[in-house]
């Protein structure tokens, strides 16, 4: 098993995006991904695994776990894929949490930290989380000494003393930060948790080259859209598709009382999904993107929904 996880490591894909530092100003810093960008990595189908998050349910909405890895098939375009990699349910990750701090979330505050306590709770001890707020600015909510932390009290003191909602939104770049900063965890499984209305006015990382990101990574992303009728800019259907692209999920909670509730389910999924790797067969490098379907079997003939990652782009 051991082996099979330092293989894992030496891998999967590095983002090459920008530093996340303590405090990163849009306008003081040149843009996010850069040049970097441009030839951002992706999965290379031929010398590199392809690395799926797996969530399995039965058809009462309830968790499946304790499958082994022959209860899994894997198709890229319709073609069998042997699995070379494979994980359990239950392996910790490295998980980052982004927080809309713009003036359109004054009003959010308390349901956000309390949410944001609750996640940290409902998550597996060994997780590294981190947190970045965002308006304007993009910023890390830790202390620079401490990189990331399970302690869920220490979460919520940090948040409640970084949540200062004002100014505009600068969500691009929080996700274009939020991946480098993936890249200091040492968990092979990695996610994103987008707690925003979804809008951005001050980004100046184009959306996409976010949407690239998403789809060259291992990265799922999952988001819980707070949304105002009043606000012109709000746009949850970008974090729904970015979810969706990644093989994550997303929620729109019509009360503050159902951003908590948001946060916890999230963090079951994580908690509760399958790691599958697997080298792709198709060895052409032409910067398309490849369709990827995952089923599982268990006995007794139970009917299994999976949900993973739509695909990823081979350059």
């Amino acid at each position: 098993m051991m082996r099979d996880v330092m293989r894992l490591k030496a891998s999967i894909a590095t983002l090459l995006v920008c530093s996340a530092p303590w405090s990163i100003a849009a306008r003081d810093r040149p843009p996010p991904i850069a040049a970097e960008a441009q030839d951002a990595p992706v999965f290379s189908a031929r010398s590199e695994l392809v690395v799926l998050d797996v969530l399995v349910r039965d058809r009462k909405n309830a968790y499946v776990a304790g499958l082994s890895q022959d209860a899994f098939t894997v198709e890229e375009d319709g073609v069998r894929q042997a699995i070379q990699f494979f994980a359990e349910s239950g392996v910790s990750a490295t998980v980052g949490l982004l927080i809309d701090s713009s003036g359109s979330m004054t009003s959010e505050e308390e349901a956000v930290i309390a949410a944001v306590g609750a996640f940290a709770e409902t998550s597996n001890p060994e997780d590294q989380i981190f947190a970045l707020t965002f308006n304007e600015r993009v910023r890390s909510v830790l202390p620079p000494a401490i990189s990331f932390t399970g302690d869920a009290p220490m979460l919520r003191e940090a948040l409640t003393q970084a949540f200062k909602p004002w100014g505009r939104t600068a969500l691009y770049d929080a996700i274009a930060a939020g991946f480098d900063y993936l890249e200091r965890g040492t968990r092979q499984r990695k996610a994103l948790v987008i707690v925003s209305d979804g809008g951005d006015n001050a980004s100046r990382t184009p959306l996409d080259q976010v949407v690239g990101k998403v789809e060259a990574s291992n990265t799922v992303i999952h988001a819980v859209a707070l949304t105002d009728r009043g606000e012109r800019d709000a746009n949850p259907k970008i974090l729904k598709s970015l979810a969706e692209t990644s093989g994550g999920t997303s929620f729109q909670p019509g009360r503050h009382s159902q951003v908590r509730e948001a946060l916890r389910l999230i963090a079951h999924d994580i908690r509760n999904s399958y790691t599958i790797g697997y080298v792709s067969t198709n060895t052409a490098l032409d910067g398309r993107l490849r369709r990827i379907r995952v089923t599982a079997e268990a006995t007794g003939g139970r009917d299994l929904r999976v949900r993973t990652r739509q695909g990823y782009v081979a350059r």
